[in-house]
């Protein structure tokens, strides 16, 4: 299970006898006829059914006046499942007896769909991981024996909570509760939660959605199976490696044992499987706490009550554990240990080892700025960038991002492009090409997404102005001088430009420096006026002003024209007495 969970309170009998497993599959038969002795199976299944890993307890009545709650049991300290498979090769459908080989390759329709659909969406996510949906359905068996066989909604949820002890270091491990008792109804400590046992902490850090609902919920099959196999593949694992394989269900629950009979389980599902009803399976697993028929339906605890019973794990009475002893080793030579890069758990039951630090990408979140501006006829100086995140923040390489312009713009990537993959470097970071803004003036978006993966959009606001002149020169160097009550015999003709570009639509305005006398425009009535607006350069970038006239004040006066952005322009006229 993915979380720190307590070790074995006694090493198992069968540890040296049951030998190891080899490339071509674990030896199944092998391995049980060294159970075959009835002193030596004895000693081993008391080994096992005292481990101190928390197992699985059914939710409901326990007993108290529902009749299909009569063989509801308490569970016990380890509850994960601990029968091994059938030695024969698996039937196909139909070919076997009820309650035989056939029944126990069988696994819940909903469930199945899950394993194998999180196995799919890792091979695309981290195809370097090799993970095969038969290690899923191997870890599940022995978790929760498929969900109590499928005991879950169509969307996939437990129609009960499945839970593991109350982690108070009392046999176990001490957890000091992480999730306000969100996921697990206990305040005070942790349980582990769902049908692939996640501790709360653990979830908070790997939760995934697993079926694209929003929501990133243990106790659902296709969240849960997601969220394992993201755990499994952590640190750049290769599962198609034996070393590498043992690590990383060794890292799920550091426990010889538990290797092994997941390995079995993994081997026996590799040699064929079927689907069978949800909920209806022929066999139901009987080791206590997993997968039992009965027990109410209700989902229980309510999220964030406080938990049931005294002690917070359900029972009128809590259950003693067994006194926990020093852990079994592992069965392949090199100490396999609980994080990606091996060495064991550090913590031991009561103080568990830190998590496998996250290497996926969680999420895509902007870098710099978030809105861009540029004039129309240039480039963007800035550009979008996103970094591609673990949910511990960290960047993480090779991951490709889209940037995608939208909206009615003429503005352009680097070629012409209007979208554009970029891979993340090893800050994570990926920025997109420089931006050609058109010639169109108006806002656009700038997207950024992650193809494939749901790791979220960032958007980014851009706008392109109306270009601004920054230079206004005369056409002509003509001398502009006019007698007396004459007209100037030359109108005033400018040039806007932008580095050395000639701006076209560009406004704008012109003043005399004298609004009482000198040279004076007409309105369209005639009448003097010394001050214009709304003038504009055309598509030369070149506006010509209307006529200009003298009064009968002789003297030296200027004409400023100013354009938008600044630029600005003072021409001398001259009125001779």
């Amino acid at each position: 299970m993915a979380r720190n969970r307590g070790r074995h309170a006694a090493q198992r009998a069968a540890t040296t006898a049951a030998g190891h497993r080899r490339r071509s599959g674990l030896r199944s038969s092998r391995y049980r006829r060294g159970l075959g002795g009835t002193a030596i199976a004895a000693v081993v299944m008391a080994a096992l059914t005292a481990s101190q890993a928390p197992g699985v307890e059914l939710g409901g009545d326990h007993g108290k006046g529902r009749s299909d709650a009569a063989s509801d049991p308490a569970p016990g300290d380890d509850s994960y499942e601990t029968e091994l498979p059938p030695l024969e090769s698996p039937r196909p459908p139909g070919t076997s007896e009820p309650g035989g080989t056939g029944d126990k390759s069988g696994i819940p329709a909903s469930v199945l769909a899950a394993y194998k659909k999180a196995a799919e969406s890792l091979a695309s996510r981290t195809p370097g991981c090799g993970l095969r949906w038969e290690l899923l359905a191997g870890i599940g068996k022995v978790e929760s024996g498929h969900a109590r066989g499928g005991a879950v909604d169509k969307d996939g949820t437990t129609l009960r909570p499945i839970l593991g002890p109350v982690l108070n270091g009392q046999g176990f491990a001490s957890i000091k509760d992480t999730d306000g008792g969100k996921w697990d109804g206990d305040t005070s400590y942790d349980r582990a939660v769902g049908p692939l046992q996640f501790i709360p902490g653990t979830w908070n850090r790997w939760g995934a959605d697993g079926n694209g609902d929003g929501r990133k919920d243990p106790d659902n099959i296709h969240d849960a199976a997601l969220a394992a196999g993201d755990y499994l593949c952590a640190g750049g694992r290769d599962l198609s490696s034996d070393a590498d394989l043992d690590r990383a269900i060794l890292s799920y629950n550091n426990s010889s044992d538990y290797l092994r009979t997941v390995l079995a389980w993994y081997e026996f599902y590799r040699k064929g499987t079927h689907s069978v009803p949800d909920r209806e399976l022929s066999v139901l697993p009987t080791t206590p706490g997993v997968g039992e028929p009965g027990g109410s339906d209700k989902r229980a605890p309510e999220r964030g009550g406080k938990s049931p019973g005294k002690g917070g794990n359900g029972h009128d009475k809590p259950h003693k554990p067994s006194k926990p002893s020093k852990p079994s080793k592992p069965s392949r030579p090199g100490n396999p240990g609980g994080g990606p890069g091996g060495g064991g758990n550090p913590g031991g039951p009561d103080k568990p080892g830190p998590s496998p630090e996250p290497t996926k990408p969680h999420a895509i979140e902007r870098v710099g700025a978030g809105k861009f501006t540029a004039m129309a006829g240039e480039k963007f100086v800035a550009r979008p960038a996103v970094k591609a995140e673990t949910s511990k923040g960290k960047g993480v390489k090779g991951v490709k991002v889209r940037f995608e312009i939208r909206g009615d713009t003429e503005a352009r990537f680097e070629g012409g492009v209007r979208t554009v993959d970029v891979t993340t470097g090893a800050d994570g970071v990926a920025t997109a090409p420089t931006l050609d803004a058109g010639g169109k003036a108006g806002s656009f978006t700038v997207r950024a997404t992650a193809p494939g993966k749901d790791l979220g959009t960032v958007d980014f606001a851009a706008s392109v102005t109306a270009p601004q002149a920054d230079k206004l020169t005369r056409t002509s160097d003509a001398v502009l001088e006019a007698a007396e009550n004459t007209k100037f015999a030359q109108a005033v003709e400018v040039k806007a430009t932008r580095k050395g570009k000639a701006v076209a639509n560009t406004p704008l305005t012109a003043t005399l420096d004298d609004t009482d006398k000198g040279p004076y425009f007409k309105d369209a009535k005639g009448n003097p006026v010394r001050s214009l607006a709304g003038l504009e350069t055309d598509s030369r970038g070149i506006v010509k002003l209307p006529d200009l006239f003298a009064d009968d004040q002789p003297g030296t006066y200027t004409l400023t024209l100013k354009a938008d952005g600044g630029a600005t322009l003072e021409v001398t006229l001259t009125i001779k007495g």
